[in-house]
């Protein structure tokens, strides 16, 4: 019987030994050792950690293995003989930040990371390669790996405000980013269809702004049962009477976090080396919020609403009154936000704002003629700018949507360009940090198929051009390369309501995401890609995600 067990577990090697290496991002350097015996994890396999910095990288390892393996290792000191998984900081093995070496042999794998950040970017890559199956006998391939991370910014964005996500699924979502290399997390947590921060000093914000009446049904100007007249627009925009009825669900939605609930997920991140940059959005998009201060608004005296539609009209919502009341709150609910995030970035929106309403207001004109501003636009930029110092002053810097260049860009901020490139080719021109998630390719709530398998906003993005998408212009020099940070991939809320269908619009985009944000440019082979994906499908599969079974077709 011995023998026989022998000769299978020998079998079993060698197929696994020869097995292919699919690993999502691709890694800089690769060498298989084809003809080696696999190493294989069992219950006497330890986790090695000397240094205590590292321990959270060993509990996360130890944390997947019990949850799909149904194995848990004991974390020690000592190194033994054989059989062990240890984890090692070593500043001078590579000249790249946060670098990693990975070796497996039959008798131990060795982890060595120029940085905490890099020894748990090489456990990702450790898990993926396990097996993609839940079976006693869990063998990884003799293999060592040289890698580093090509940008320093690789980002994923989450709207909570158009559909709210419990506490449990966004840290599920961390774990996406985590597995993915992913260094960055954008919380969009206000927006004019639900605020969903606690803040202290205004409770109102969350008792009236984290709850809309309604939702449209489908793409604007959405079916339901509920007829709702839209706010009466200024002359300007045109507008027909009748695309100002709008016919929603008339279901209740909402909800919020508290702040200790944004500490537990603050810390659940912080384990995984990602920071969460908070969105607070300013001066436009912010409907939820005049909902419940309708003070703040260039209408003091109306009577505002959660806003329960998306689409076009979006563009047309009031905007914060420019005023030195508006700053105040606004200073009051930044420094909630910033005590309670540890990111040094935070993000204040910019984006879609009316002009019109300044231009109608009496108190923003007064404000632009005491300030010596000629036009909207010139307002905009103070405000951003005025918001800016008061971040600055908090040792913070701010990040906004690229319509923060309009009257001149605020001299630390960094530009998040999502109206194609322009924006962040201008902010990298000016020298200054962009990040560029152009909504053609970056977009994640668009279509990924022409015909798609559930309503999406009606935009393409799909797979390849997402994987194709180069974040460095051509139109830049070696110099102004360098102030591109990164890329990030959005996800709006609108068309998706569940756990599930996030994970859908995800996957498999978030995977060419990473391979273009960490891997070297010249690594990148889409034919190559779709090869390893379908492993990584396989890993989903393990792990119960939802993703698009059309990719298998092809």
């Amino acid at each position: 019987m011995k023998k026989i067990i022998f000769l299978f577990l020998v079998l079993i090697s060698f197929k696994v030994s020869a097995q292919e290496i699919n690993i999502i991002p691709q890694p800089a350097y690769i060498d298989k050792k084809q003809t080696q015996k696999p190493f294989i994890i069992d219950s006497k396999t330890q986790i090695v950690v000397a240094d205590s910095t590292l321990i959270p990288s060993a509990d996360f390892l130890n944390d997947y293995l019990q949850k799909y393996y149904k194995l848990k290792l004991t974390i020690t000191k000592v190194t033994p003989g054989r059989n062990f998984i240890k984890l090692i900081s070593n500043t001078r093995i590579s000249e790249f930040n946060d670098a990693y070496n990975l070796i497996t042999t039959d008798q131990n794998t060795t982890i060595i990371g120029t940085s905490k950040f890099g020894v748990f970017y090489a456990v990702q890559s450790f898990i993926q390669l396990l097996p993609t199956v839940a079976n006693q006998l869990i063998t990884v391939p003799s293999v060592v790996i040289v890698d580093h991370p090509r940008f320093d910014y690789r980002g994923m964005h989450l709207d909570v405000s158009r559909h709210f996500f419990d506490v449990a699924f966004v840290k599920q979502y961390i774990d996406y980013l985590a597995l993915h290399k992913m260094n960055y997390f954008h919380w969009h947590l206000t927006d004019d269809h639900g605020w969903r921060i606690e803040i202290k000093k205004y409770p109102k914000l969350t008792e009236i702004g984290a709850w809309r009446n309604g939702s449209i049904i489908g793409l604007w100007p959405g079916k339901g049962n509920k007829n709702i007249r839209y706010q009466v627009m200024p002359n300007e925009i045109k507008i027909t009477p009748n695309d100002a009825v709008i016919k929603t669900d008339g279901i209740r939605h909402g909800g919020f976090y508290t702040q200790e609930q944004i500490k537990e997920v603050l810390d659940y991140a912080a384990k995984r080396y990602i920071t969460i940059i908070p969105e607070i959005e300013m001066p436009a998009h912010s409907m939820a919020l005049l909902a419940a201060y309708p003070e703040l608004g260039t209408e003091p005296n109306k009577k505002y609403t959660v806003a329960e539609t998306w689409g076009m009209m979006n563009k047309y919502n009031n905007v914060l009154q420019a005023s030195d009341t508006t700053f105040k709150f606004l200073e009051n609910v930044l420094t909630e936000v910033m005590d309670l995030f540890p990111s040094p970035y935070i993000h204040i929106g910019g984006d879609e704002a009316a002009k019109v309403w300044w231009k109608q207001s009496a108190v923003s004109q007064q404000m632009m003629k005491a300030n010596g501003l000629k036009t909207e636009s010139e307002l905009q930029s103070y405000f951003i700018r005025r918001m800016e110092k008061f971040v600055n002053s908090k040792g913070k810097t701010i990040i906004g949507w690229n319509e923060i260049l309009q009257g001149g860009l605020a001299p630390n901020a960094v530009v998040m360009s999502w109206q194609g490139e322009k924006g962040g080719i201008e902010a990298a021109r000016q020298n200054h940090k962009a990040i560029m998630t152009p909504e053609n390719t970056m977009y994640f709530n668009h279509r990924q198929f022409v015909k798609e398998d559930s309503l999406a906003a009606n935009k393409f993005s799909p797979l390849i051009d997402v994987y194709n998408y180069e974040p460095i212009p051509t139109e830049l020099n070696a110099e102004q390369a360098k102030y591109i940070w990164g890329a990030q991939g959005c996800l709006w809320t609108e068309y998706i309501t569940t756990p599930a269908k996030v994970q859908y619009q995800l996957f498999p985009r978030l995977d060419a995401l990473s391979e273009i944000l960490w891997s070297p440019k010249d690594k990148r082979n889409y034919p190559d890609f779709q090869k390893r994906l379908k492993t990584q499908f396989k890993r989903y599969d393990l792990m119960g995600i939802t993703y698009s079974k059309r990719y298998l077709e092809n």
